[in-house]
């Protein structure tokens, strides 16, 4: 290396070390999240509450409607780590769902961490003569296009879960999409839908009333949020998984110390007993990672389930 070559190095070697050594946070960081209310919005609550504590600066939740806002504007915000997003799968999983996208999910944004994961509960209305997935798969066989399911919109995580539910026991169940997951329900609780992958909390009620049957959850083991109950994989359909899953995301081209801080603080506090618990009493489990493996499971999630829902024609746009 000749002593041109080697004093560019040193330079850039220092450059670097005084990027790292800048103090961060240095402003209140934005957590963008989706619409108010459910999961989503209580689990970015408590990631940004944990965060101000742990990063000694505000984070303050944006909540932005619309599956892909978020991703607009993170997108396209400074790469500093003041901007952040915590969403779920409708990130990675809408190009296979759109003709266009406003960003390219695995090129604009730096996974941080997973954080949370939500299964649904396969339910049906106590009157189908259906008690146990098997039984619901045999039936649906036996009656192509008789059953229906209902959702609460294109490409949410219960419309994903059904297609998914179709596509691998070759059955024909017709979603019936509502403006909403109580409209959904309440159709299901009345038997005007036989059929719905609901949230486990939202059916949980109606599950001790027994005015639902529960079949199995969605989720590829079984869960704490519904104990005792089987996953929809070890009842009638092996290798069914279908989880609503939330990661913490920073635009791309965020310094890789910063990325490494937030992983750091965000999996410390979500690992704390007292989180894991609150959390767990909304029916959300934690679910932490590192930056790689977050990233390794967009990729093995779009690989996995894209098809599916090109295949079965589900559209979002």
């Amino acid at each position: 290396m000749t002593p041109r070559h080697s004093m560019f190095a040193l330079f850039v070697a220092l450059a670097a070390g005084i990027a790292l050594a800048q103090p961060y946070p240095t402003k209140p960081v934005r957590l963008i999240a989706s619409g108010a209310g459910g999961a989503g919005d209580f689990t970015a609550r408590m990631v940004a509450s944990g965060l101000t504590t742990r990063l000694d600066q505000q984070v303050i939740v944006d909540n932005r409607p619309g599956g892909l806002v978020p991703g607009e504007i993170v997108a396209k915000a400074q790469p500093d780590g003041h901007t952040l997003m915590l969403v779920g799968i409708v990130i990675w999983l809408s190009p296979f769902m759109r003709d266009s996208m406003p960003f390219d999910p695995l090129r604009d944004f730096a996974p941080v961490t997973l954080a949370a994961t939500s299964p649904n509960v396969l339910v049906v209305h106590p009157a189908l003569p259906a008690n146990s997935v098997r039984e619901l798969i045999a039936l649906a066989k036996d009656k192509p296009g008789a059953l229906n399911y209902a959702t609460s919109g294109a490409g949410n995580s219960n419309h994903i879960a059904g297609e998914l539910f179709k596509a691998m026991a070759g059955v024909n169940l017709v979603q019936v999409n509502y403006k909403g997951a109580n409209f959904a329900l309440n159709d299901v609780l009345s038997a005007r839908v036989q059929v719905m992958f609901a949230t486990a909390t939202a059916a949980a009620p109606h599950v001790s009333s027994g005015r639902l049957r529960a079949l199995a959850v969605t989720s590829a083991k079984p869960s704490a949020v519904v104990p005792g109950l089987a996953t929809v994989a070890a009842s009638g359909l092996p290798g069914y998984a279908s989880e609503s899953t939330l990661g913490l995301f920073a635009p791309a081209a965020t310094p890789s110390a910063i990325v490494r801080r937030l992983n750091t603080e965000t999996v410390a506090f979500l690992n704390a007993a007292d989180t894991r618990e609150r959390l767990l009493k909304s029916g959300i489990e934690v679910l932490t990672s590192s930056p790689a493996e977050f990233s390794a499971a967009i990729k093995a999630d779009m690989a996995r389930t894209g098809p599916i829902l090109r295949a079965a024609g589900v559209r979002t746009d």
